[in-house]
């Protein structure tokens, strides 16, 4: 493509990247806060991967602010990153099915909610940006990324059916369900990070 319009998609992809890391910081900081709060396990999987996120964020925002030079160094971080999603996988169920056998309910949180309300709506459009945009400067770290924002907008809609039925309809069980169904979806964002592949799904 022309250099002037590679120049311009490199400006429209750090700046795209930086609202991704503030949003995400305060997605994470906030969201990590309300599950201490509630004792939510839905909440606990969400921020968790909401911080692979700021991660996979803060990666593609340096790849895209140095030189090419750093791909290595960027693949390597993006399997330190898959690394920490698996960890995150035993400590979802351990909290899950301790809430399950009644070690502790989640309490409903307005906080919580909130997060996952803003998540569900800003992420799917975040996610449209970068696939566009990886098309534009043919980056797969940048379509990977992207992936990684769709699946963020997944999680918050599993992660906020639960808590709503638990708050709504006082369904102690709905939050630690919820959590449970997040773990297909983190363990294949894990293993893509780990193989330093860029998933083709949209």
């Amino acid at each position: 493509m022309p250099q002037a319009v590679a120049a311009d998609s490199l400006r429209r992809v750090r700046t795209l990247q930086a609202i991704t890391v503030v949003w995400m910081g305060a997605e994470t900081a906030l969201c990590l806060f309300a599950a201490w709060q509630a004792r939510s396990p839905a909440l606990l999987a969400f921020g968790g991967d909401s911080a692979i996120e700021l991660a996979s964020a803060v990666i593609v925002l340096c790849r895209f602010s140095a030189n090419p030079a750093l791909e290595h160094a960027e693949r390597r971080a993006a399997q330190i990153a898959g690394t920490l999603l698996f960890a995150l996988v035993p400590c979802v169920i351990a909290v899950s099915v301790m809430a399950l056998v009644g070690y502790g309910e989640a309490k409903p949180n307005l906080l919580g909610i909130g997060v996952l309300v803003a998540a569900a709506v800003f992420m799917p459009w975040l996610a449209k940006q970068k696939r566009r945009l990886s098309v534009e400067t043919g980056s797969a770290a940048l379509r990977a990324d992207a992936v990684e924002s769709a699946v963020c907008g997944y999680l918050s809609l599993i992660a906020l059916s639960g808590l709503i039925l638990n708050w709504v309809g006082h369904i102690s069980w709905a939050d630690p369900a919820a959590a449970l169904l997040l773990i297909p979806l983190v363990l294949r964002e894990a293993w893509e990070a780990v193989k330093g592949n860029s998933c083709t799904c949209d």
